[in-house]
Parts: structure tokens; sequence; C-alpha cells
């Protein structure tokens, strides 16, 4: 049973608003807009720091890359919900950048494997680094087990958003 806010309690149906919408839902959209919003300021700024000239959108295939290692294109394309041609783009900025490299795939001869360059690797473990660091600051007057529920529900989160 919870309690609201007037200290009555329910058994877990939800409160519905004047326009039937589940309180709960409005909350979590609110919530997920600050933190979207948010999210994107700070992913441009994580971008400007691997390298001027990188796009934000494209932050997150770096890191993509330092957690798996080599990918194809398609498996990027597919991890991030974008089409090939968008795809394409963002990883011949990224070459041009000096970031990422294309091999072979050994598995199929007709494939390429995306892979941070060393340059890559560096600047992105070091932008990686000083975002930790941040998290740990802002986050220091929070429990450790309640920093590993928000990470085990966000992950469970985008489990359930994936297409």
């Amino acid at each position: 049973m919870h309690e609201d806010a007037n200290g009555a309690g329910h058994r877990g149906e939800p409160e519905t608003s004047p326009s039937g919408v589940d309180q709960e839902f409005l909350a979590l959209e609110r919530e997920l807009t600050v933190f979207l919003r948010r999210a994107r300021a700070s992913q441009g700024e994580m971008a400007r720091e691997v390298h001027p000239d990188l796009e934000s959108a494209a932050y997150g295939l770096l890191v993509r890359l330092d957690e798996c290692g080599g990918q194809r294109a398609t498996e990027l394309a597919a991890y991030v919900g974008v089409g090939k041609a968008t795809m394409s783009r963002q990883l011949r900025a990224l070459e041009e950048l000096g970031l990422v490299a294309r091999e072979p795939d050994p598995a199929d001869g007709r494939a390429w494997l995306v892979h941070l360059t060393e340059e890559g690797r560096r600047r992105v473990g070091s932008v990686r680094e000083a975002r930790r660091a941040r998290y740990v600051r802002k986050l220091a007057h929070w429990d450790r087990r309640e920093v590993a529920e928000l990470a085990r529900l966000l992950q469970h989160l985008n489990q359930g958003m994936e297409k």
C-alpha cells in the first residue's frame, strides 16, 4: 500500500488526473524531459572536449566503441537508432577527425569494423573519466545502493525503449 501526500493509502491503483492520464506517467514524462534536456547539453560539452569539431550526436558512438570494441556500421546504426546514411556520414566525420578507423571484418571480408584509433581512445577515456568524477561529486550525498538502483532502473528503461 502507498500513501499519497495527504497520508491516504492506495493499493497500487494509479492516480489519474481530471483528463484521465496517470499521474505517475505525467511525472515520468516531466522528469525525463528535464533529464534529457540536461543530458543533451552535457553531451554537447563532452563532444567538444573530445574534439572541438565533433558533433554532439557522435559522442555516443565513441562511447559505444570504447565499451564494445570494433563494431559494424549497421550494428552502430541499430544501437543508436539511425539510418545507414546518417551513420555513414557520422563515421566519415569521425574518420576525418582521426578518432575512428575502419578495417576489414575478419569474420566477413565484405564487411568493415569501425574501431577507435589510439588518439580516439585517449580522448574519449579522458572525457569519460572527467564525467564519472562529476557524477561522483554531484551524487556524493547519495547512498551507493541508490546509485546502483538508479543505474539498474535506467538500464531497464533503456531496454524497454529499444525498437
